[in-house]
C-alpha cells in the first residue's frame, strides 16, 4: 500500500515507522529539510522537502496513485486543506489530524464539506481513555470485549483472593478454561509470561467463553461502585484538559482545572460550564493544599511537560488520592512510571498511531480491535492460507513478548490456547498486543520481521 504522510513531527514519524514495519511504501513530506534528512537516514522512506499545500507538489508525487494520505502538521487548517486537495486530486483515502475544540464541534460538517474520509484527534483520543477509566473503570457488565462466544473481563485480583501470589502457570487450576492475557500493575499494562506471579492489587484481563466469564463477573464486579466519582482535579488546561473537564462535568463530577496561563484561563472559563478554573501554578504545593487536593477522588496531570506531569502525579499519590493519571509522551519514561505507583500513564502518540494504523489497514486483516487502558490493543484476525504460523504449536512460535494469543474461534468451537495449541486455516484469532511496541505487532501481522504472520 502506498501512503503519503505530511508532517514529520513525533506523530508523523511514529506512523511512518509503524507503516514501514507493516511493509507499506511511505512518502514523507515536510518543509523542514533537516528533519527529513534525519528521518531518511534512519528509515527506508521517500522524503519530499516541499509545502504540500501547493497542489503541484501533490501532483508531482503522483497522489492519484496513492492509497492513503495522512496530514499531521502542527496546524489543523493546513491538515484539513491538504487532505481535501489530495482527495480532489484522486487519492483513494485521506486522514487529517484535527485538535481544536472549535473544529470538533462541527467535525461532521468539515468532513462532508471537504470530502475527508477520517479525522483523528490525539487529545480527544486520550481523553476518552481517561474518561473510561475514571467513569467506568473499564468494567462493563459483560466484560470490555466480546466477539462471538468469547469475552474478556477486567477485575482487581483482591476480588478473587485465591489468585493472589499465584504463578501464571497455575492460573488454569483455579479458573479452568480461562487465560490471563494482561496484567495492569502500578499503572502499566504487561503481557504475562510463565515466570510471572499475580500480585495483590493487580488488575487482571481474563479471556474465556461468555457464560463462564459472566459467572466470574458476578463474583468480582461491584455494582454501583464506579458511579461514585465526585471530585476531580485536572492540572493543565490545554486541549486534553479542556475535553476531559467537559466530559467529566457532563458526567456529573465537580471539576477543578489549574492553569498558569491567564488568557487560557479566560478561554476555559468562558467555554466550560460548571467547571472551576483556577489561575495558578500546579507545582505550587501550597496552592494544591488550599484547593484540597487530598479530598479529590481523582487527579489528572495534562500539562505540556512530561516531567511536570510525573512530578504532580507522584505528589497527588503521596497525598492519598485514589486515582492518579498522567499524560506522558516519552516512551523512555515507561519503566520509571511503573515504579511510581501512578494508577495509569497514557501516551497520546501511541493511542493515535494505533487508531491511524487500523484505519489504514481497514478490515482486510483486522476484523475488530479495542484499546485496553490506552496501553494495549485486543484485536481479531482471520487465519488465512498464506500465514506461516499455521499448524505449529504456539510454544514453538517464539512469539514477541509484546503479543499474546488470547483465544481462537474455530467453527462453532472456542479454544482457550496453551502451548500445544495450533492455529489452523480460517480460525478467527484473538490476540492482545502492547501499543508501546506497535511496530513489532505490525511486523508480526504482516510478516516483515523474523517472525511474521504471512509467508
Amino acid at each position: 500500500m502506498k501512503v503519503a504522510i505530511v508532517g514529520a513531527g513525533k506523530l508523523g514519524a511514529k506512523v511512518a515507522k509503524t507503516l514501514l514495519d507493516g511493509d507499506h511504501a511511505v512518502t514523507l513530506i515536510d518543509i523542514d529539510k533537516d528533519i527529513l534528512q534525519k528521518m531518511g537516514s534512519h528509515m527506508d522512506v521517500m522524503t519530499v522537502n516541499a509545502n504540500a499545500k501547493e497542489t503541484k507538489v501533490l501532483k508531482n508525487i503522483g497522489i492519484s496513485n496513492f492509497d492513503f494520505l495522512i496530514t499531521a502538521t502542527g496546524s489543523d487548517e493546513t491538515n484539513i486543506i491538504i487532505a481535501a486537495f489530495a482527495k480532489k486530486l484522486g487519492c483513494e483515502k485521506v486522514l487529517a489530524r484535527v485538535r481544536d475544540p472549535e473544529h470538533m464541534q462541527q467535525i461532521q460538517f468539515i468532513k462532508d464539506l471537504m470530502n475527508i474520509d477520517y479525522i483523528v484527534n490525539p487529545d480527544m483520543g486520550i481523553t476518552v481513555e481517561i474518561y473510561k477509566y475514571l467513569a467506568e473503570k473499564y468494567t462493563l457488565s459483560n466484560g470490555i470485549f466480546s466477539s462471538g462466544k468469547i469475552s474478556l473481563l477486567e477485575f482487581q485480583v483482591n476480588k478473587y483472593k485465591q489468585l493472589i501470589d499465584l504463578p501464571i502457570t497455575k492460573f488454569s487450576e483455579v479458573l479452568p478454561n480461562m487465560l490471563v492475557v494482561g496484567i495492569s500493575r502500578n499503572g502499566k499494562v504487561i503481557i504475562p509470561h510463565g515466570n510471572d506471579v499475580i500480585k495483590n492489587n493487580d488488575f487482571l484481563y481474563v479471556v474465556g467463553e461468555k457464560e463462564p466469564i459472566q459467572e466470574l463477573n458476578k463474583k468480582v464486579h461491584v455494582r454501583g461502585k464506579y458511579t461514585d466519582l465526585q471530585k476531580v482535579m485536572i492540572m493543565g488546561g490545554g486541549k486534553t484538559g479542556f475535553y476531559l473537564a467537559q466530559m467529566l462535568s457532563e458526567f456529573g463530577a465537580a471539576v477543578k482545572i489549574i492553569e498558569k496561563d491567564r488568557e487560557r484561563c479566560y478561554y476555559l472559563s468562558t467555554h466550560l460550564n460548571d467547571v472551576m478554573v483556577l489561575h495558578g501554578d500546579a507545582t505550587d504545593l501550597s496552592l494544591l493544599e488550599e484547593e484540597n487536593m487530598d479530598g479529590m477522588d481523582a487527579v489528572v496531570t495534562t500539562t505540556g511537560f512530561d516531567e511536570d506531569n510525573l512530578l504532580l502525579a507522584l505528589t497527588a499519590k503521596m497525598h492519598g488520592v485514589e486515582d492518579v493519571i498522567a499524560k506522558v509522551s516519552r516512551t523512555s519514561y515507561a519503566e520509571i512510571i511503573s515504579r511510581m505507583g501512578i494508577d495509569m500513564a497514557l501516551n497520546p502518540q501511541d493511542i493515535t498511531t494505533s487508531t491511524i494504523i487500523r484505519l489504514v489497514q481497514g478490515r482486510k486483516k483486522i476484523l475488530s480491535s479495542q484499546l485496553i487502558q490506552g496501553q494495549a490493543e485486543i484485536m481479531e484476525i482471520i487465519a488465512t492460507p498464506n500465514m506461516k504460523i499455521l499448524n505449529i504449536p504456539l510454544s514453538d512460535l517464539n512469539l514477541p513478548d509484546s503479543i499474546i494469543i488470547a483465544a481462537i474461534h474455530r467453527g462453532h468451537d472456542v479454544i482457550i490456547p496453551n502451548g500445544n495449541t495450533c492455529i489452523k486455516e480460517d480460525d478467527r484469532v484473538i490476540m492482545l498486543s502492547l501499543l508501546s511496541d506497535i511496530s513489532t505487532t505490525e511486523k508480526f501481522i504482516n510478516g516483515t520481521g523474523k517472525l511474521g504472520f504471512f509467508k
